[in-house]
């Protein structure tokens, strides 16, 4: 997908974030999916887990757009840039798959550090009581 000019960035990831139900979601991942991300102390696992987080997370931001996306192999790597709080936030979102094609980790890292800063407080606000423990310093 690197360099095609026909790809939509993002367009496969934001299908399967946007699936209605729990179990159109899970399908997309093993297990014990894991998330490793900047905005987190600890690693968020499971698909239901993942979910409270990306329900959460997506209607943070004021904009959010993918930028670019390239893949190799089992990887794929989406550039990202938007808004939070009116201010200026971008991105990477790494997505690993096992020999099945299931989504078996994802990496999702924000800059710059005041935004990571500010966007951690308030999903850990917004997480309270969905996800135990919280995976947020201080919860």
């Amino acid at each position: 997908m690197t360099g095609n000019p026909t790809v939509v960035p993002g367009r496969h990831w934001l299908e399967i974030i946007s699936r209605p139900t729990q179990e159109a979601f899970a399908a997309a991942f093993t297990d014990d999916v894991g998330l490793v991300t900047s905005v987190a102390s600890d690693r968020i696992v499971g698909p239901v887990n993942v979910r409270h987080f990306f329900d959460a997370t997506r209607t943070m931001y004021d904009t959010i757009g993918f930028t670019h996306e390239t893949s190799e192999g089992s990887r794929m790597c989406l550039e990202w840039q938007g808004k939070f709080q009116g201010r200026e936030v971008a991105g990477v979102t790494i997505l690993c798959r096992n020999d099945q094609g299931l989504i078996d980790a994802i990496r999702l890292f924000h800059s710059p550090y005041e935004q990571v800063v500010a966007f951690s407080a308030e999903l850990a606000r917004r997480l309270e009581g969905k996800l135990i423990p919280l995976p947020f310093p201080g919860r």
